[in-house]
């Protein structure tokens, strides 16, 4: 068996017998019931157990019928006219498309070896999947679903964000832990970032400026500021920091602990935690609808999806989907998560 999927297979068997050993009976008693402001448009979460994609109506927080897609669906992300959502497939090496306005799965779209994050770029043109089986990085061009030259980055790329301006990539990558800045226009990778042990989710704030870095396996969070490509002082969080979204006013950082059961807020005007949020069990992705009402927070070892109120920060009434919920991004214009891809993305 090549390395690459060699390290996929012991990662896939640790987040699953993470899954088993995690108890679910908390959920209820952690999140009955608080209410929550409504908000319109859908969610679609990628259920990477059962190879499929759960809509979920924004206005109800209600759950559609499940949409096929291709084996061990990890990232997704949604195209900046709400159109089309884009789902990584890391176990078939492709990506597959979903009409927004059928739920229907479009031809898969091969990849590179074990494509897991994904990110759109702000004109909607180009989408970029990490590959964390290969080492690279592959730009799919939306006009024609196809698959252009993949992008080196070495090591075990996972998450990305975009920076607003379309201009920058930046790809965490867990061997080293690093991110590397890819080029937009040239499609070319520049010099890795050093940060914490086990980069995970990454998020960039709106105004382009810092870029968020959950570091998986130190307990923490780096800023990077985009200008300079230089991180800064490391954020210390709770265990297993894994999914990062930022509020779309950009003023606070949420961050998912996936071993700690929880989220954690950080305002980013002074880089310093705040609140932590008790969420349940195995907490891993997250997104914000448009009008920065409601946080939705994936639960993979709990298949479910939390919402949480972000004025009052109280999470609400746990949505059900498929097995192994991992990334989310939410129509009519997803506010990235990283998890990206990552996000919510490998457990281990």
């Amino acid at each position: 068996m090549p390395a690459g999927r060699r390290a996929l297979s012991l990662l896939t068997a640790a987040l699953m017998v993470l899954a088993s050993l995690v108890a679910t009976p908390a959920v209820s008693a952690l999140m009955l019931g608080t209410a929550y402001a409504a908000a319109t448009g859908t969610a679609y979460v990628t259920n990477f157990s059962s190879d499929s994609v759960t809509p979920i109506d924004l206005a109800t927080n209600t759950a559609g019928a499940p949409i096929p897609v291709d084996r061990g669906p990890s990232g997704v992300a949604i195209t900046p006219d709400g159109a089309t959502a884009y789902v990584t497939n890391q176990f078939s090496d492709s990506v597959t498309p979903i009409d927004v306005a059928t739920n229907t799965a479009g031809t898969p779209i091969p990849v590179d070896g074990g494509p897991w994050g994904i990110a759109v770029t702000p004109d909607g043109a180009t989408a970029y999947v990490t590959n964390f089986g290969d080492g690279m990085v592959t730009p799919i061009d939306v006009a024609t679903n196809t698959a252009g030259t993949p992008i080196p980055t070495g090591g075990r790329p996972l998450g990305i964000a975009i920076t607003p301006n379309g201009a920058t990539a930046y790809v965490t990558n867990i061997d080293d832990g690093t991110v590397i800045p890819i080029t937009v226009a040239t499609n070319t990778a520049g010099t890795p970032i050093p940060v914490d042990g086990g980069p995970w989710g990454i998020a960039v704030t709106p105004d382009g400026a810092t870029a968020y870095v959950a570091n998986r396996f130190s307990g923490s969070v780096t800023p990077i500021a985009t200008a300079t490509n230089t991180a800064g002082t490391a954020i210390p969080v709770v265990d297993g920091p894994c999914g990062v979204a930022i509020t779309p006013n950009g003023a606070t950082v949420y961050v998912t602990n996936r071993l700690s059961e929880s989220v954690t807020l950080i305002e980013v005007a002074t880089n310093t935690t705040g609140t932590t949020i008790p969420v349940g069990p195995g907490p891993t992705a997250v997104a914000f609808t448009p009008d920065g009402v409601t946080a939705y927070v994936t639960h993979h070892s709990s298949s479910l999806v939390t919402p949480i109120t972000i004025a009052t920060s109280t999470p609400g009434s746990p949505i059900s989907t498929g097995a192994g919920p991992t990334a989310i991004a939410i129509t009519p214009s997803p506010v990235k998560t990283d998890l990206a891809a990552i996000g919510g993305k490998l457990a281990g």
